[in-house]
């Protein structure tokens, strides 16, 4: 299976999607325990989500799943989040802690693992982007995740519905951040952060480079705004979603807008 799933189009907004993919290689799979073959940690149907929801995005997507190796994860190792508990390049453990290998990766499984699949999405995810900044002189990458809504080991009390990460601001143009706040704080029935206990991933932070014309922002939704339940079998809730789609249309919509404003900013 090829890492990477890639459909070009013309739009300013690029739709990365690093953690939805199911895809793990056989060897790897023999080497995890029965928690870990669960892969409770996907990112569950966020590519079905934002499926049409921005005519003329380009979306860039992992195939492979996240305990193979995480593609929002800096291939160094560094922590994204230092002081708190949190998972890395190749997980050890899962989001609520529990060991999910019974043989544990070595460092030298896991340098293999960042050369054929973290490499290759970020390879392909940096020539769209510069494709699409030649396009339009920018190029807005939103970064789609999901997590369950409620996770001790890793945040207190629940999460809000929309998670807005810019790095404090840092990776892209502050119109960017206020045009998302501003739609999911007016999206009825629904709470929202920008900044709280996620500010962006490995992905958000490297890309954002306003000066450049790459602006960057992350948009972790809680699961629940869309799934069935947060549990096995992660059901896809169609009218839950289709709720949901008018907001992420609306911001996807309003970003592609305003990308042409932005030219020459920083």
């Amino acid at each position: 299976m090829t890492p990477v799933e890639i459909t070009q189009d013309d739009s300013p907004i690029v739709l990365g999607l690093p953690h939805t993919g199911t895809f793990v290689p056989d060897d790897v799979l023999a080497d995890l325990n029965n928690r870990g073959r669960g892969l409770d940690d996907t990112d569950w149907h966020i590519h079905q989500l934002y499926d049409g929801v921005l005519d003329g995005a380009t979306t860039v997507r992992a195939t492979f799943h996240r305990y193979v190796v995480d593609a929002n994860r800096d291939p160094s190792g560094v922590s994204l989040y230092p002081g708190q508990n949190t998972t890395g390049l190749v997980p050890l453990t899962d989001f609520d802690g529990h060991d999910i290998w019974t043989i544990v990766p070595t460092e030298a499984a896991i340098e293999v693992r960042r050369q054929i699949y973290h490499a290759a999405y970020h390879a392909a995810l940096q020539a769209e982007l510069n494709r699409v900044r030649d396009i339009h002189g920018i190029a807005i990458l939103y970064d789609c995740h999901s997590i369950r809504s409620n996770i001790p080991f890793l945040f207190e009390g629940t999460l809000p519905d929309f998670n807005i990460g810019t790095n404090l601001g840092a990776t892209c143009a502050p119109e960017i951040e206020a045009l998302t706040q501003e739609v999911c704080g007016a999206a009825a029935g629904y709470t929202s952060i920008t900044n709280g206990r996620f500010k962006g991933g490995w992905t958000t932070r490297h890309y954002g480079r306003p000066a450049e014309g790459f602006h960057t922002i992350q948009m972790e939704l809680a699961q629940s705004t869309y799934l069935r339940d947060e549990s096995a079998p992660w059901t896809y809730d169609a009218d839950k979603s289709e709720r949901l789609r008018v907001h992420l249309s609306s911001i996807l919509t309003q970003l592609a807008a305003l990308a042409p404003t932005l030219k020459g900013t920083s």
